[in-house]
């Protein structure tokens, strides 16, 4: 880690002691090199916001929310049409190889054909009569029989192989009628994305400066409260699970991503979203994770918050639309939404749906 970062992690580290013995009583802190949430400003220090301020913030919370669930399906339908997109090419590549296979099949069976015609012009018992080494006849009888059974295998695995073609094309179709439709939930997906960005940025551009600023503040505000009253369940007392090897490279390179933009459908390594953060983290910590928060949340081995360890999953709301990665101290990093950053955040300051572990 870079010493940009280790400034950045030590000072996170120093700032989530606070929030905890705000939060908690007789909480100890970690020793620093895990980075942890940042707090908000305390109610004091800002100033009362409006109940129409407060009414931006939430409808800008559902903006953003509902761009995160249409992220979501849309990292899900690229990941299929990739898939789709792929075994399409090997359907083709198939296909090839069973024309090739058929096409020497055929040539087989007609040089047996033609090897039978000449040499079966007569009946058996004829050419016996005018053969003049009748074992020499009963040999080349022998080796006709084995011609016909032979040519008999050719014409059977004639038509497996013609069979195998008709699949192959029906599945090629299949595929091409997935990829089609998962094109255009990509496409509806994207649309309703940037609707509602627009539609946040078209508000948030509507507030003076000074409103924005106390806007900012509000949301901090909110963040460090749900931080707080998470805190406060005693919950960080009980979390005491240390990362495996795993899970250390996982927060290593998620950490070292601090700084970064969120932009939605992003893997890096430049920009993330919530779930191309995380899912790129594992895979350079050696062990690949489904695409997106929802497929996460459904396919990885669910764990109590209480036995979380650094590298695990924490995945937010009922619908399964963000997810973070715990790093210890009761802190997360995470990709937040259009316009922010990769950050630091408490693992307390947005609804916890639960907790996922990768590398089990």
């Amino acid at each position: 880690m870079g010493s940009g970062k280790r400034t950045l992690t030590t000072a996170a580290i120093a700032l989530v002691c606070t929030v905890t013995v705000l939060g908690t009583s007789g909480t100890a802190c970690a020793s620093p090199g895990r980075p942890a949430p940042t707090p908000a400003p305390s109610g004091s220090a800002a100033p009362a916001p409006g109940n129409d301020l407060e009414a931006v913030r939430r409808k800008l919370d559902t903006l953003y929310h509902e761009a995160a669930v249409a992220t979501d399906a849309y990292d899900a339908a690229e990941e299929k049409t990739k898939k789709q997109s792929a075994r399409i090419v090997d359907l083709a590549r198939e296909i090839v190889k069973g024309q090739e296979k058929l096409d020497e099949l055929k040539n087989r069976a007609g040089a047996a054909a033609r090897a039978q015609y000449r040499g079966g012009g007569l009946p058996p018992e004829v050419r016996l009569w005018l053969s003049n080494d009748p074992q020499q006849f009963l040999d080349e009888a022998g080796v006709a029989r084995q011609g016909e059974h032979a040519t008999e295998g050719l014409l059977s695995e004639m038509t497996r192989t013609q069979e195998d073609l008709k699949q192959y094309a029906r599945d090629a179709a299949d595929q091409w009628q997935k990829l089609d439709a998962n094109r255009k939930a990509k496409a509806q997906a994207k649309k309703t994305i940037e609707q509602q960005i627009a539609a946040a940025e078209k508000l948030q551009s509507r507030l003076k400066k000074q409103e924005q600023e106390r806007l900012q503040k509000l949301e901090e505000q909110a963040a460090y409260q749900a931080q707080t009253a998470w805190l406060d369940s005693g919950i960080l007392q009980e979390i005491r699970g240390k990362a495996s090897a795993e899970g250390a490279k996982a927060v290593s390179f998620a950490t070292d991503q601090l700084g970064k933009p969120y932009v939605w459908g992003a893997e890096g390594p430049k920009s993330y979203d919530c779930s191309g953060l995380t899912s790129q983290a594992w895979a350079a910590a050696g062990t690949p994770i489904p695409r997106t928060s929802q497929e996460q949340w459904k396919q990885l081995k669910h764990v109590d918050v209480k036995d979380m360890r650094p590298g695990d999953l924490i995945i937010y709301f009922g619908d399964a639309s963000h997810v973070a990665m715990y790093v210890g101290d009761g802190a997360i990093i995470h990709a937040p939404r259009p316009g922010r950053t990769v950050t630091v955040a408490g693992a307390g300051s947005m609804p916890i749906l639960g907790v996922v572990r990768p590398d089990e």
